[in-house]
């Protein structure tokens, strides 16, 4: 039997990680060809040469055109980095940090053909797609996707600093508090003898650690602007220097009350002491964004913070002192850092990996018996972050609106069926336009794809009934089928998806409408009643994790071999702290 390891990978915007678990079902953290422990997030790409990882950030300041840095927050987005004269997409990106990653572990346990690949928790299903297609791209068989904080999780409860190993109470609430490079996850998992559940969940996709780097590094050009009357931020290699000069006094700060900088531009060097005290007051606001939403987290699921057993705290930006003295400060609690800020994610995700091939011939090869016993009795149970729909008609503004079947924080999997009529008489198809919901209420929806029944049953009336059933599977990936009640006919399929629809912003004044409910929603609050009429969503069995075909990974490319945007923005990669 060919013997090929599962593993965990902890896919960040700033550094990436990947680990397996042992013989003894602990996990191991897998270097890459450097001997590093962690790879920095980082492509470089000149005359068809790729190189990721360190040796690229080291050339970002001499050749930042040719870099690629934060790709993570553009996953599942139209954006382009065009290079030579080829483009490269977020995906794109991602395949060649993950193949980066896979190369050095292959080296050292041999195969992989199969990984669990970690994604925020706010991650769209646009996102999640996307990240499955960069593993694929990047030579796995096999891709399952676990949410971060869920991991984080995992590895608290399963790893030898966590409650398997100890004799704490069976039932405990967990609020994990994932604060990395470019996002912020936060979880509440309550965990049972031999179950991990995750109760809610938010965060931002667009706050993380490099977040603070922007506010040191505009806070230093204007200083020096002010100075030498010229701004460091009118050139790129200069910006990149600094951003690079911010990157290491912002980690100097996480243990000591002072780190120096040095700003160079245009003839001119400065080196400036930054004090712990002036760094907190820049970034303040940025902080107090991560702790509102976890209090409106709290709230909104009818709990305070006396309802929180543990406050576990992850992610490399969480090592800030401001961070941890502030959920301190709300939390009344002592915080839990037990785990490691950078691996315990990719940890996580091992043992998830670990769980799943249990009962597998290759597991039993590898894993000593009662470790597999142990894992095979450990489950976890996600939800949904974002709330799952479709676009229906709005017959008094005559536009399409939203119209949610599955709320958030739903346990997954979970499906729901609601009932439409059709829209004209003689309808011969339906095309329904799948959504889910922004991050937060303020956040515009997402478009996700379509799904379209065609023959309908010949000659129906305007109103005829259509049953629309919408699934999230068990790693949030949705599914969708419908039925004609009339005519009997179904139809079962993926969505197809448009590319690059999460960031195309769905306008009102669309193309007529496709489906009315029986009472088409015409406010936010009459929405949410709409919503509950909705029949109560069903859990579902977990579906195995999705095949495709392997494409290898080469550390060298021809610009031909790229996939071209369709007209493509000439755009270049921008230094490290401004995407």
């Amino acid at each position: 039997m060919k013997k090929t390891h599962a593993v965990g990978i902890d896919l960040g915007t700033t550094y990436s990680c990947i680990a397996y678990l042992n013989e003894h079902g602990e996990p191991v953290t897998l270097p890459n060809q450097e001997g590093e422990l962690s790879t920095p997030s980082v492509v470089l790409i000149e005359d068809g040469e790729i190189v990721v990882g360190t040796e690229a950030l080291r050339n970002a300041i001499a050749n930042p055109a040719h870099v690629v840095q934060n790709s993570k927050r553009y996953m599942g987005s139209p954006h382009r980095w065009t290079i030579d004269g080829s483009a490269y997409t977020p995906v794109d990106i991602a395949a060649l940090i993950l193949r980066k990653l896979l190369d050095g572990a292959q080296e050292r346990i041999g195969p992989i053909e199969q990984a669990v690949i970690t994604v925020p928790a706010q991650f769209s299903d646009v996102q999640r797609e996307a990240t499955i297609r960069a593993g694929i791209q990047a030579g796995l068989k096999h891709v399952t996707i676990i949410n971060e904080p869920v991991a984080a999780a995992l590895c608290y409860v399963l790893g030898t600093e966590g409650l398997w190993f100890t004799e704490l109470a069976d039932d405990q609430r967990i609020l994990v508090y994932d604060l990395g490079g470019g996002t912020f996850d936060l979880s509440l998992v309550q965990y049972t003898r031999n179950e991990v559940s995750v109760l809610a969940s938010s965060g931002d996709l667009q706050l993380g650690g490099i977040d603070w780097n922007r506010a040191l590094q505009q806070h230093v050009c204007m200083l020096f602007a002010r100075e030498f009357q010229t701004d460091p931020r009118e050139d790129p290699k200069s910006l990149q220097f600094l951003a690079l000069e911010v990157e290491n006094a912002k980690r100097s700060l996480s243990v000591r009350s002072r780190a120096a900088l040095t700003c160079q531009h245009a003839g001119h060097r400065k080196t400036y002491q930054i004090e712990q005290a002036n760094f907190e007051e820049l970034t303040h606001e940025l902080v107090e964004r991560t702790i509102d939403i976890t209090q409106r987290l709290l709230k909104d699921n009818g709990m305070g913070w006396a309802h929180v057993d543990v406050v576990l705290a992850t992610g490399g930006a969480s090592r800030m002192p401001m961070i941890r003295k502030a959920l301190k400060a709300v939390s009344g609690t002592t915080l839990n850092t037990s785990l490691s800020p950078d691996q315990s994610i990719a940890h996580g995700a091992a043992f998830y990996a670990g769980m799943l091939l249990t009962n597998s011939e290759f597991a039993k090869s590898i894993l000593r018996k009662e470790v597999r016993e142990r894992l095979a009795r450990i489950r976890q149970r996600s939800v949904n972050a974002r709330s799952l729909g479709i676009l229906v008609r709005d017959k008094r503004h005559n536009r399409r609106v939203p119209f949610y079947l599955i709320p958030a924080n739903t346990p997954l999997p979970v499906a729901a069926t609601k009932t439409f009529g059709t829209v004209v008489p003689n309808q011969k198809r339906v095309h329904l336009q799948i959504i889910e919901s922004g991050t937060a209420p303020d956040q515009p929806y997402v478009k996700l794809g379509s799904c379209i029944i065609d023959h309908l049953t010949p000659n129906l009336p305007e109103g005829s009934k259509i049953d629309v059933t919408i699934q999230y599977d068990d790693q949030a990936r949705v599914h969708v089928s419908a039925r004609d009640l009339t005519g009997g006919r179904q139809a079962t399929a993926q969505i197809v998806r448009e590319e690059n629809l999460l960031v195309l912003p769905v306008e009102a004044s669309e193309a007529a409408p496709v489906l009315s409910p029986g009472s088409a929603p015409k406010s936010a609050a009459a929405k949410t009643a709409a919503a509950a009429e909705t029949s109560a969503p069903k859990r579902q069995p977990a579906t195995p994790a999705g095949k495709a075909s392997t494409a290898s990974g080469r550390k060298r490319i021809s610009p031909r071999a790229r996939p071209a945007a369709e007209s493509p923005p000439s755009s270049t990669p921008k230094p490290a702290a401004t995407p």
